[in-house]
């Protein structure tokens, strides 16, 4: 436990904390947020994968809403 608290107090010594402060992680976690957006959009399950299952989604919504539309109107 002791020498995970030290790794971990290294790593922190480490990043560059004058310039950016507090912020001194966002670009880690910046980075972590792009990589899971390029999985999401280039890893495929069989012939699936997240963007396809979205965009088919919002198409759906968009024809109910389109024909909940229609219907009110006549």
């Amino acid at each position: 436990m002791f020498d995970l608290k030290k790794k971990i107090r290294r790593f922190v010594q480490i990043m560059p904390g004058q310039f950016l402060g507090e912020y001194r992680f966002l670009p880690i976690f910046l980075l972590g947020g792009a990589l899971i957006e390029f999985t999401m959009i280039n890893w495929h399950v069989g012939e699936v994968n997240f963007y396809k299952t979205y965009k088919k989604r919002r198409i759906e919504e968009v024809v109910e809403r389109r024909l909940q539309e229609m219907e009110t109107e006549t």
